[in-house]
């Protein structure tokens, strides 16, 4: 799915994921009968460049996109058309159920019923939409994801990346780029939660079937969890942000073990190990609440809208972004939220043997996400 999609042709293109901090591009090329990693690059992004998803300097944008794409590793990007990811934050999705009717009636149709679900004038923003394919021939109703993003947002993307010498062919949301690179050939009987925990913010992807279910996003990212170590152990970010790599969530049991042959020489490890440890552990806690609450909306959603009362709940969590590589995460959502919860593979849909770390990958999910869109002339 796609917000806009400018060209009829259908030219190969590479994705470029941006966020308020960072910008990453991926290119994939067709390898036999599979996908593999043709070029890939990643420049970090100065406070104010971007806030909130809304570009502030667009000057100070259009040389940092230019400095990425002159600093890729692998192969020579030679193609100008690209797919770009467009803010979650800013973006307004629903799924809505319509009932079936011709074709050319459907259009309409659906921007009429828009107005009911997008809280803005449908002049003032670009709608979009997607009919979700019915998983039985007895289905009654349609299932449409629609999708809407202020027009000022959109033009401004545009409008920076003409000016980088770019050819925009389709901008997408995170939340649809990051499935299409999660989701293991787009389809999953059970619901499964992604987990985006991005550097200033996470998103919450719901995906059952063979659709988007439910995306919302919270201000918890991997900036406020440096943040707090910083003012619990009095240091400058900097320093914050190793150790919070360094000793993560792991808890001190791997120090203490080493400790017992040399007590002295652990004894300020285990204490800032501990340390790093609790001041982590308020923001986890808020992210966990937050996750069983969204959760619980979920389930009661799904249920209130007539779906199958033996529908199962999520019994699967899939993690990515840069938050995801913080050491001992996974086991402890999997404990709080009693919900087996794990690393993604970006790299699920793309079958040639990939030269880049897992750690890396997840970094990346949403750049590989879109170029998959990019790569799949039937996409």
């Amino acid at each position: 799915m796609k917000i806009l999609d400018y060209l009829n042709l259908n030219p190969e293109a590479f994705g470029i994921d941006m966020s308020d901090l960072s910008i990453r591009i991926v290119k994939l090329k067709k390898k036999g009968d599979g996908l593999s990693l043709a070029s890939f690059s990643q420049t970090g992004i100065k406070p104010g460049i971007i806030r909130k998803g809304i570009i502030r300097n667009e000057p100070g944008l259009v040389k940092l996109i230019r400095k990425t794409m002159s600093s890729v590793k692998g192969e020579k990007i030679k193609t100008n058309y690209v797919i770009v990811s467009l803010p979650e934050e800013k973006a307004f999705l629903q799924i809505i159920k319509m009932p079936k009717m011709e074709k050319e009636e459907i259009e309409s149709a659906i921007r009429f019923e828009a107005e009911n679900y997008i809280p803005v004038p449908l002049h003032k923003v670009y709608l979009d939409f997607q009919i979700i394919p019915p998983l039985s021939s007895k289905q009654s109703y349609l299932e449409v994801l629609i999708a809407a993003m202020p027009k000022e947002i959109v033009d401004g993307y545009v409008s920076c990346f003409k000016k980088a010498g770019l050819q925009i062919k389709a901008l997408e949301v995170d939340s649809i780029s990051i499935a299409r690179a999660l989701i293991k050939q787009g389809k999953s009987s059970e619901p499964i939660l992604l987990i985006d925990l991005g550097a200033t913010r996470t998103g919450f992807i719901i995906f059952k079937n063979n659709s988007l279910r439910f995306t919302s996003s919270i201000p918890i990212s991997g900036q406020k969890f440096t943040e707090a170590v910083s003012r619990a152990l009095e240091i400058d970010i900097n320093k914050a942000e190793k150790l919070k790599i360094k000793y993560g969530l792991k808890g001190p049991e791997r120090i203490r073990l080493k400790a017992k042959k040399n007590e002295k020489r652990f004894k300020k490890e285990i204490i800032c190990e501990e340390r790093v440890f609790e001041a982590l552990i308020p923001i986890l806690t808020d992210l966990i609440e937050q996750t069983k609450a969204y959760l619980d909306y979920y389930q009661s959603h799904e249920f209130s809208n007539h779906l199958p009362k033996n529908g199962k709940r999520v019994e699967r969590i899939i993690l990515c972004g840069d938050g995801a590589n913080l050491k001992g995460l996974s086991k402890f959502l999997s404990l709080e939220l009693k919900t087996l919860t794990q690393a993604g593979n970006p790299w699920i849909n793309i079958s040639k043997e990939i030269e880049m770390s897992l750690e890396e990958s997840l970094k990346y999910t949403t750049a590989i996400g879109l170029a998959l869109r990019g790569i799949k002339k039937d996409d």
